[in-house]
């Protein structure tokens, strides 16, 4: 058996693997959402069915959300754990969509044609990759390393069940390496691993003034407003040049070496396409850094929602009795979540008008960055296998991006994990009519074929 039977089984087969992942997309396995648990469930029992079909055992683990897919492949050397999500993020507003986000189809763009549907790129498409490579190694008669697949079904809801799962199965889990695919290239039709991780800090606060909805003609001007209060400490989390004035915020932050800025550098990264793709013509974040500094090293403090007072059609003249606001930071180096927050909370109670309280939101949830050991001989393996199927130089990259995963199978597995996935910049994940390019489904097969065979080795 050669790597070539293995290729040329995926490229035989493609057609087949195709229509598997149309399966898949087809169940609209919202995990946050209740309404769609049962949803959830027909594709862990989709994957579990796959799974058999590639000589794996495997079977559901129910836990109290949705339920986690695991499975057990035999073969030889240094076990692997390969790790993805089935679940997939809400689908609204639905009218921005050109289709039926559950009824995927190929559509032919001017990039070449793209699978387009919820799910397609963020995580089903890329876990996929991983599976079909696998199924072309048992096809050609190939040997591989044991193998341990761990599918999550909350991944786009917060993962609340996966730490859990992680600390009570930890010992059938371990392996020696764990391998995600859940990330994107720097570049289209450059291949990527991703070296480092920004850490995520979630919050969320309400401003309270007065105890009911008051008449703007009876109460304006003496009355305060949470919703003018609110709109003043938004402003004054950052300064002029973009930097976050919240005290001690930038404590653990590294500056990249100048070596690893020259690789960016050369990483093909277009930064004009990255930011007239979204409709933008220059960056907005900390002067002083290059796009790519802002987007992979650089912490962030960002407004996701704030609202407040009536929001419907037309007008009423209302002084609102509170404002909301949602906060996210994206967190690198050694940032501590849980100073970062604290420090966040002051600035905000320090800044309070008389007659105003703030209360916080209790669900908190914060993640450190994490930056993957590269010195590991698999990393030099993997990177030499993607560059001989793209014929193009692969590329150590920083990640936007937080995938808490990669920090937990350290913490509580003890295993270091390596991050490879085929996504496009464009691939509008999250958002309406999203889309995973055809060449990054078939060359994402190759690669994981390619990866595997090195890993043998």
């Amino acid at each position: 058996m050669t790597l070539q039977a293995v290729l040329d089984h995926i490229d035989e087969d493609l057609p087949k693997a195709t229509d598997r992942l149309m399966e898949l997309l087809r169940i609209p396995s919202i995990s946050t959402d209740p309404a769609y648990s049962g949803d959830c469930d027909r594709a862990a029992d989709w994957l579990v069915e796959d799974l058999h079909s590639i000589g794996a055992k495997a079977e559901k683990r129910v836990t109290p959300g949705r339920p986690m897919v695991v499975g057990h492949l035999p073969g030889e050397g240094t076990p692997i754990l390969f790790y993805g999500h089935y679940d997939v993020q809400p689908v609204d507003p639905l009218e921005l969509w050109n289709r039926d986000p559950f009824d995927p189809a190929i559509e032919e763009t001017e990039n070449g044609k793209v699978i387009r549907g919820r799910g397609a790129s963020d995580d089903k498409g890329q876990l996929m990759t991983f599976v079909e490579a696998v199924r072309a190694w048992k096809a050609a008669g190939g040997t591989l390393p044991p193998t341990v697949f761990l599918f999550e079904g909350e991944e786009e809801s917060g993962s609340p069940s996966l730490v859990p799962f992680l600390q009570e199965n930890a010992e059938e889990l371990t392996a020696s390496l764990a391998l995600i695919c859940d990330t994107s290239m720097v570049a289209p039709g450059v291949p990527s691993i991703s070296s480092q991780l920004r850490g995520m800090l979630k919050d969320e606060f309400t401003l309270h003034g007065p105890k009911m909805d008051l008449h703007s003609g009876h109460y304006g001007g003496p009355a305060l407003n949470p919703l003018r209060e609110i709109a003043k400490i938004v402003a004054s989390f950052h300064d002029e040049t973009g930097r976050v004035t919240v005290p001690h915020f930038y404590d653990g932050v590294h500056e990249v070496p100048k070596d690893q800025l020259r690789q960016w550098e050369a990483s093909g990264f277009d930064e004009r396409d990255y930011l007239e793709s979204v409709g933008m013509r220059r960056p907005h974040g900390e002067q002083g850094y290059s796009t790519l500094e802002q987007q992979w090293a650089r912490p962030t403090l960002e407004i996701n929602g704030m609202w407040g007072g009536y929001t419907g059609a037309g007008s009423k003249t209302v002084i609102p009795a509170e404002a909301h606001c949602k906060i996210t930071c994206r967190l690198v180096g050694d940032m501590d979540p849980d100073a970062v927050r604290k420090n966040l909370r002051a600035q905000v109670e320090a800044q309070l008008p008389a007659d105003a309280r703030v209360t916080w939101d209790t669900d908190i949830d914060g993640a450190p960055a994490a930056v993957m050991n590269t010195d590991r001989p698999e990393f030099e393996k993997a990177r030499a296998a993607l560059s001989d199927e793209w014929n193009r130089e692969a590329v150590f990259a920083g990640m936007g991006g937080s995938i808490p995963i990669a920090g937990h199978f350290k913490e509580i597995l003890g295993m270091d994990a390596m991050l490879i996935g085929f996504a496009n910049e464009d691939d509008r994940i999250h958002s309406p009519n999203e889309k995973y390019d055809m060449t990054s489904f078939h060359k994402g097969i190759r690669s994981w074929a390619r990866i595997l065979d090195a890993l043998s080795r």
